[in-house]
């Protein structure tokens, strides 16, 4: 059976029809956060997006077992426990708190299985063991390395050829290395550092291998999709391919799923620049969903910048979806109602979510234009299941509406008129469709006129509220 979603797979670098081990069941591993600090938007990119995903993964399967990690140790986790005195224990469990609190607000649902690295440590000296007694590994100094030339297809996914590769450029040079790429499986722990006893000493593992070793446990030696941000494909998840593939002689993943980046007011996040935003501190300018709004306005693909404008952008679209949902909450919602067909098709094309935004502001469009009641409860129905697939308009209007309003740190802008400007977006994208390119220039041209920048992606039209406006 053929998949209805498509997704663009890294490894073959092509969109394609999702393929699954067993047709009524999918398996997907996502890269959580390592858990030594506040989430900051760019952790909750990846949160929201595969969240969405999931959502749609349960839409057209029956099971679907989607699990995302916390890496519980590490050498920031150790560092920050040693400025505190305190055990490893207290800072991960500190931050996994507040992980899951501000991912909540940002109605993220809880996946399947939230593995820990500290709970998996005899499945990760399995794995070790297997790759050594296969070869493919090796002991030196009191570490265990993967030894990267015994795997022929290393650097597929990334593209990176390991004779491109500069010795010390990209990766770390250690005399105990046979091969300048080969990375570490296993590294000795000091008596101050957090260990574990194990054939080649008391140590702790390596990064990559945890992953691999807690898909293994729970998801099995093949799994359908492994997601991340961009930033993971080298070297963490040409790592994991590696190991796995070496491991057990399978497929390791089917499809590779990479979000791109998050920049701040077109600056890559930094400590230094001191632009690092924390979710925490967001949510006291905005409601969550307001903020998930905003991390779904562009194409997962593309890159994201976090601007003031892009989130008061979002805080307008949903003040306006939930004062028409306001207009008929007498309605009864058929909980059983099947999502707009047209979101749903923007959504199976790669997670085209912009796609789907579109099509929620031509449905609250309709709801607006409806004659009668008769007319209304329906089209609610499809407009509050489609949005259900995005995490959106779950809230009931009143509650969303005073959310709203209380944190206004972003002004909602009262003098813009809201059904006006989503008219014009509307018009202006049915014209492209038709290919009346004069007439969406023109369209275009008026909405500038009354300071609504419009953006368009392959993916869809987006629309942001002009800098001197929101001043």
């Amino acid at each position: 059976m053929t998949s209805p979603i498509r997704l663009y797979n890294t490894l073959a670098r092509a969109k394609q029809p999702l393929r699954t081990g067993l047709p009524d069941r999918v398996t997907m591993y996502v890269c959580g956060p390592t858990v030594y600090n506040y989430a900051h938007i760019g952790n909750a990119r990846p949160a929201v997006v595969f969240d969405v995903l999931a959502r749609l993964l349960r839409h057209h399967y029956p099971q679907v077992v989607y699990a995302r990690n916390f890496t519980d140790v590490d050498d920031k986790i150790n560092a920050a426990a040693t400025a505190e005195g305190v055990p490893i224990g207290t800072i991960t469990a500190r931050y996994i708190d507040a992980y899951h609190a501000d991912m909540r607000s940002l109605g993220v649902l809880t996946p399947d299985l939230e593995p820990r690295v500290t709970e998996h440590i005899p499945a990760i000296i399995d794995l070790i063991q297997t790759l050594v007694a296969r070869g493919h590994a090796y002991v030196e100094q009191g570490h265990v390395l993967f030894h990267v030339p015994s795997w022929h297809a290393y650097g597929r996914l990334s593209g990176h050829r390991p004779q491109d590769m500069i010795a010390g450029a990209r990766v770390e040079v250690a005399p105990y290395k046979r091969d300048p790429l080969d990375f570490v499986l296993w590294k000795p722990s000091t008596p101050d550092l957090p260990g574990w006893n194990s054939p080649w000493g008391r140590g702790r593992p390596g990064w990559h291998i945890e992953c691999s070793a807690m898909i293994g446990q729970h998801l099995g030696t093949t799994i359908d999709i492994h997601g991340g941000g961009q930033d993971l494909i080298f070297p963490h998840h040409e790592n994991e391919i590696a190991q796995g593939t070496c491991a057990h002689g399978t497929l390791y993943c089917r499809t590779w799923v990479h979000n791109s980046f998050v920049t701040v007011e077109g600056q890559k996040m930094s400590k230094s620049l001191g632009n690092v935003l924390l979710v925490r501190d967001l949510l006291t300018q905005a409601p969550g969903e307001a903020i998930r709004l905003a991390l779904l306005t562009t194409h997962y693909r593309h890159p994201l910048d976090w601007n003031a404008r892009r989130l008061a952008s979002a805080r307008h679209t949903l003040t306006r979806f939930y004062r028409s949902l306001e207009k008929v909450e007498h309605l009864a919602g058929a909980p059983d109602a099947a999502p707009d067909s047209e979101v749903l098709a923007a959504l199976d094309n790669d997670l085209n979510v912009p796609g789907a935004l579109a099509r929620l502001h031509g449905l609250v469009a309709e709801l607006d234009d409806a004659s009668s009641d008769a007319q209304r409860a329906p089209i609610k129905s499809r407009l509050q299941a489609s949005a259900r697939l995005l995490g959106l308009l779950q809230q009931t209007p009143a509650v969303a509406l005073e959310t709203s309003h209380a944190s206004a740190s972003v002004q909602i802008l009262p003098s813009l008129d809201l059904a006006r400007i989503e008219a014009l977006v509307t018009e202006r994208m049915q014209a492209r469709q038709q290919r009346d390119f004069a007439r969406a220039d023109a369209l275009r041209k008026r909405l500038a006129e009354i300071g609504i920048l419009v953006q368009d992606t392959p993916q869809g039209s987006t629309w942001t509220v002009a800098e001197e406006v929101t001043a």
